[in-house]
């Protein structure tokens, strides 16, 4: 898994650096994802999410996560697999921006670490950038399994 990782503002420490890049491989891993995937996780402050959360979901307040996956169908037939196996490159699922201080909000809101919850926001978004989603009953199920298969697996328990 080939992950750029922005933080600019110094916003989440270096054993939380370590495990987001953990939670991406244990998530890579349990989806079968091949090993030249590309994505990128944006750290940002409250003012940037919201910024963002207005502008493409039109949301005015701050959010834990916003993911903009390659694959959802929004690219008017444009198909990024075919282009990846016509031309070569490695599949690239997209972005995720993730807001530390909305995150250790909800920690404490949930009653959770805050370890659990970054685990949580980082696994929900990379699999929404890998194409599940929670609309309907069936895929929620699924997606929500898989959430807990890889943050047990990393000892991130309720």
């Amino acid at each position: 898994m080939d992950v750029e990782i922005y933080d600019q503002n110094n916003l989440i420490q270096p054993v939380q650096l370590q495990l987001v890049q953990q939670l991406i491989a244990q998530t890579a891993t349990t989806i079968v994802l091949p090993a030249d995937t590309e994505m990128s996780i944006t750290f940002c402050q409250p003012d940037k999410i919201q910024q963002l959360n207005r502008q493409y979901r039109a949301t005015d307040r701050p959010t834990d996560v916003i993911s903009f996956a390659l694959e959802d169908g929004d690219d008017d037939g444009i198909s990024t697999t075919e282009l990846e196996a016509e031309f070569g490159v490695p599949r690239n699922i997209g972005d995720l921006f993730i807001c530390p201080a909305v995150v250790r909000q909800h920690a404490q809101e949930y009653g959770h670490s805050y370890e659990r919850e970054l685990g949580y926001t980082v696994v929900h978004g990379m699999l929404h950038l890998a194409g599940y989603d929670h609309v309907q009953t069936t895929a929620a199920q699924e997606m929500f399994a898989l959430q807990e298969k890889i943050l047990t697996a990393l000892g991130l328990k309720r």
